[in-house]
């Protein structure tokens, strides 16, 4: 296409954009948003808990709005319309053993002092050599020397280290091949502090059989005995500059298993029909979830109501299908998708990408919904996810059509992997978070510090609505681009 020919269009894209989205929101769209997010976030609905009563009252409420609004099912499922099911298993420790020999004869240990865990249903080990590591911050061993094996290493990370390097080691030495990792809690975290962390619920798709990780928590009195007089000289090795892995002359057998509870739930679906349905669709997205009944007496308020979290995020994606089902037909169709479970870890997001009502690949472009009622309005907009999709470019467009500025920043990059969008990338869509909530640092952390996953994200007159409100008219914008044959043709590399 001829360069000032492809300029036109650019500029006609932008323009019908701009003239249906730049309008400022008006108190009619406030009032809307406030009455989703406060009969979402209603103690009647007991915190929209998944496989609670609160779940059947939100999805009802849900799918009759958009229903009302002129959205079809989007399962692409006779058998399942509007509600596609997303089967889970709750897990929570249960049987830990741990046995160690040396020159292979059994070593006389006590029962108490260690605590073996899988994130799976059942991890056995038997007789693996042990691996001393010590503190394992920086580079690791190479594959060929963790396969197989027990992986020791200290709890405090070595002086100097990226703290979040040191936190995630046992998951580096893990998916760098170790059979199991083995911590000595030799510093602030307690071997009872762990057991109580852990004792927590875990989830996981039931669909999901793999045996999941094995991790090993040992006191230093159980370390002690259990290197005996080989400790000392491994403690001094762990702060010798330059000293590598030490195979030791013992093996350890693990084994770990999990009680399961079955837990159904589900996914609600919408389409709104475009005129080319073969040229893809745009996905928007927004997690339905939250934590049901989260404190316990003599407090008050038990109730996390997600009023904010993400109530807010269900108004602004009802609201944004009702402006568009009332404007022109778009090219492409456009799914509305709540998900569930997304608090357990994006679970629902995953079911969703499994199980697709439609090819992955058709997807050109999703938005994922989450907060959007943090700040007022009149802030820039953050783009989560920037850089790893190839839609920034298209983002940018549409923001200065709507003289909107974008304002990234890293505060905001760290929820990248805590939202459903991580959850869609991991499946190869596209897919970011554009919303003004998160522009503003010292908002958001007060925002975390004082209300996120408390009981105190609920409704009332302090609840500012104005940044939510103006999140409506983004996305209305950012469909009809992306929604459009001629403004996007289809996918982009990442640049």
């Amino acid at each position: 296409m001829p360069r000032i020919r492809l300029g036109l269009l650019l500029a006609a894209s932008l323009a019908a954009v701009a003239s249906s989205a730049l309008a400022k929101p008006d108190g009619a769209l406030e009032a809307a948003l406030r009455r989703h997010i406060e009969t979402l976030a209603s103690d009647d609905f007991g915190g929209r808990e998944p496989g609670t009563d609160g779940e059947s009252k939100t999805l009802r409420y849900l799918a009759r709005e958009w229903f009302r609004i002129g959205l079809v099912s989007g399962t692409n499922d006779p058998g399942n319309a509007w509600f596609a099911p997303v089967n889970l298993v709750e897990r929570v420790p249960s049987r830990s053993v741990a046995a160690f020999q040396r020159n292979r004869r059994p070593l006389p240990l006590p029962a108490t002092g260690i605590l073996v865990l899988t994130s799976g249903p059942r991890q056995l080990l038997e007789n693996a050599p042990v691996l001393f590591l010590g503190r394992a911050g920086g580079a690791l061993p190479p594959r060929n020397e963790l396969a197989g094996r027990i992986a020791v290493i200290l709890d405090t990370a070595p002086a100097g280290s990226d703290a979040d390097v040191a936190a995630t080691r046992q998951d580096r030495l893990i998916e760098a091949g170790a059979a199991a990792v083995l911590t000595v809690l030799d510093g602030e975290r307690t071997l009872e502090a762990v057991s109580a962390r852990r004792a927590r619920a875990g989830y996981a798709l039931a669909d999901d059989r793999l045996g999941g990780d094995l991790e090993a928590f040992v006191t230093p009195d159980y370390a002690s005995r259990l290197f005996g007089t080989d400790w000392p000289v491994l403690l001094k090795s762990a702060d010798t500059p330059g000293a590598g892995p030490r195979t030791l002359a013992m093996t350890g057998t693990l084994e770990a298993t999990t009680r399961e509870t079955r837990i159904s739930t589900h996914n609600l679906i919408g389409r709104l029909p475009g005129r080319m349905p073969d040229r893809g669709a745009v996905l928007l997205v927004a997690h339905w979830d939250h934590f049901g009944t989260c404190a316990e007496p003599p407090a008050e308020n038990l109730i996390c109501n997600g009023a904010i979290d993400n109530a807010s995020g269900l108004a602004v994606l009802t609201e944004t299908a009702r402006v568009l089902a009332k404007g022109k037909k778009l090219d492409r169709d456009v799914y509305f998708l709540a998900t569930s479970a997304e608090e357990l870890g994006l679970l629902g997001a995953h079911a969703f990408a499994e199980n697709p009502p439609l090819p992955l690949a058709s997807i050109v472009a999703a938005f994922n919904i989450d907060s959007p009622a943090i700040g007022p309005a009149g802030m820039p907009l953050t783009v989560i996810g920037h850089g790893r999709t190839g839609l920034d470019g298209d983002i940018a467009n549409v923001a200065r059509s709507l003289k909107v500025r974008v304002q990234n920043n890293p505060v905001a990059d760290g929820f990248l992997k805590r939202q459903d969008g991580w959850a869609l990338l991991q499946h190869d869509i596209p897919a970011v978070m554009v919303s003004s909530s998160y522009s503003d640092p010292a908002r958001l952390e007060q925002f975390m510090e004082s209300t996120y996953h408390r009981p105190t994200d609920e409704t009332g007159p302090g609840l500012d609505l104005g940044g939510a409100a103006e999140d409506v008219g983004v996305h209305v914008a950012l469909v009809r681009w992306f929604a459009g044959v001629k403004s996007y043709p289809g996918r982009k590399q990442r640049p």
